[in-house]
């Protein structure tokens, strides 16, 4: 993967799951751009790099949203940002947002099952073959 050149060190842990966490690959700067080829905005945002299985493909936290002076409103879905001429207002879906959280929330589950179930073979590995065996 050509993108691992341009990461740089990162060594906080990620809290993806809850009770789960993961080392991120590293860090990396990239352009961040709003609006229409008219009416836009750009700012370069650092985003940490983790390799996990997710409905996003990049999560725009709060320094990024400081960064563009964005007015959220989370009811609406509703972005508005300066630009060098007007207010720009970035709109989301209520259906697309809602299909991806239910999205997410399968994700998460299916991984907590498997690392659940791993723990659950490893713990069964120490018990002694002849305990294994079903009462009648």
């Amino acid at each position: 993967m050509r993108l691992r050149i341009f990461l740089f060190a990162f060594k906080i842990p990620n809290s993806v799951l809850p009770g789960q966490s993961s080392i991120p690959l590293g860090q990396i700067t990239l352009p961040v751009q709003f609006g229409t080829p008219d009416q836009f905005r750009t700012e370069f945002v650092n985003f940490v790099v983790a390799d996990f299985d997710g409905t996003y493909h990049a999560i725009l936290g709060r320094p990024s949203l400081t960064k563009f002076m964005v007015v959220p409103h989370y009811s609406y879905l509703v972005l508005k940002m300066p630009t060098e001429n007007c207010v720009l207002t970035a709109r989301g879906n209520v259906y697309i947002a809602y299909t991806c959280e239910e999205e997410s929330f399968k994700i998460t589950e299916a991984i907590d099952l498997s690392i659940r179930m791993a723990e659950t073979v490893a713990q069964a590995a120490q018990v002694p073959s002849d305990q294994l065996k079903l009462p009648k």
